[in-house]
């Protein structure tokens, strides 16, 4: 069963899911990010780190999407279908979470660098 899922092994449904799954989500997300940067919304920096973001969701959804689908052709496949949906569901969560956590770190990071700044402009100006 491992040896089914080893990334070399491109006749792997599942992994070829992930792999269109990632392109797929890749091509619309950088489509719209570079827009995005064109008009000044947003830095390359973010466009990067969102790009990759949605490709990953991307990756999973359509592997999860996919799998469902092939268990619901099954007979009784049904809890294998809703289990592998959940997992996809809670993988799309997870990353949200992830980001949201960084956000949070980097933001805090970044606030406190600001006040280090500015406190020693303060000792200068002094």
């Amino acid at each position: 069963m491992i040896n089914t899922i080893a990334t070399n092994n491109t006749d792997n449904p599942i992994l070829r899911s992930v792999i269109t799954g990632a392109v797929a989500s890749a091509v619309a997300a950088s489509t719209v990010n570079y827009r995005k940067v064109k008009n000044k919304e947003i830095t390359t920096t973010q466009a990067v780190k969102e790009t990759v973001k949605r490709s990953s969701q991307g990756a999973i959804a359509t592997a999860a999407a996919v799998q469902t689908a092939n268990y619901l052709t099954q007979k009784g496949g049904f809890l294998k279908a809703m289990t592998t949906l959940s997992v996809g569901m809670a993988g799309i969560y997870a990353i949200e979470m992830l980001d949201e956590k960084l956000e949070e770190k980097y933001s805090l990071s970044s606030c406190c660098q600001k006040e280090k700044i500015e406190t020693s402009k303060e000792k200068i100006d002094e």
